[in-house]
């Protein structure tokens, strides 16, 4: 059984930092794309975060380049994100997704 397990979320005010795990069982990593995305508006889309693609190659969106990274350790299973100098506007759900599979999300909240 495949499971993506995330955890790391919360609240946080601006300008502070977070990071995101994701924990993957049952399946290899994707060398196809695995990445974070996220939804902030309920009933809205899933907007992509951060991804590695073919070749390692990895993309941002505009909104969190150079404030996000995003990172991978096969041998424990896990996929990160860390999160800098957070912005409201960076209050959403955040999901990681593994190939076709994906997680069931984690609550990031920037507030004052």
């Amino acid at each position: 059984q495949v499971q993506l397990v995330e955890s790391g979320g919360g609240l946080v005010q601006p300008g502070g930092s977070l990071r995101l795990s994701c924990v993957i069982s049952g399946t290899s990593f994707s060398y196809y794309e695995m990445g974070w995305f996220r939804r902030t508006a309920e009933g809205g889309p899933r907007e992509v975060v951060a991804l590695f693609g073919i070749n390692n190659k990895i993309t941002y969106s505009d909104s969190v380049r150079g404030r996000f990274t995003i990172s991978r350790d096969e041998g424990a299973n896990t996929l990160y994100l860390h999160m800098e100098n957070l912005k409201p506007e960076d209050t959403a759900i955040y999901y990681c997704k593994n190939a076709i599979h994906w997680g069931q999300g984690t609550l990031v909240a920037v507030s004052p």
